[in-house]
């Protein structure tokens, strides 16, 4: 596929999936076997399944803003800002009705239009600040 299709299948990726909340349309746009970056976000489309539950119930206004996207090949990296408001548990922590705003990127690789790996950078501290979590403790 070229880059301006790989462009427009991750753009509609965030739309659908993320700001739309269809959860089937995870099948059209993410590989049974995709991997990923984060474990704690879980292998494979299942993995990311319950991963995307569990965002959808905390935030479930939850909107990505594409601010950016660079392509090569089958590559392609966005740069975006997540909005939301926290209205379900998340990350232990009971609703806080706070409204986060926190920017990422992802570098995501397609195979036909459908993506087999991805890499996710974004301000997880951020996250916690604007939540009221205490930072994590580090071992010296």
């Amino acid at each position: 596929m070229s880059t301006k299709a790989n462009k427009a299948t991750i753009r509609e990726f965030f739309e659908q999936v993320w700001n739309e909340g269809d959860e089937a349309a995870i099948d059209r746009f993410v590989a049974e076997d995709a991997a990923g970056n984060d474990p704690d976000f879980g292998m494979g489309r299942e993995g990311f399944k319950r991963q995307w539950r569990q965002w959808q119930a905390a935030f479930p206004d939850i909107h990505f803003e594409i601010e950016e996207m660079v392509a090569e090949g089958d590559t392609v990296v966005a740069r975006w800002t997540l909005t939301g408001t926290h209205h379900g548990p998340f990350l232990g922590i009971a609703p806080t009705g706070r409204t986060i705003r926190i920017r990422g990127m992802s570098l995501d690789h397609l195979e036909n239009g459908v993506l087999i790996s991805g890499f996710d950078g974004w301000d997880n501290l951020g996250l916690r600040q604007q939540l009221g979590i205490p930072p994590v403790e580090v071992a010296e």
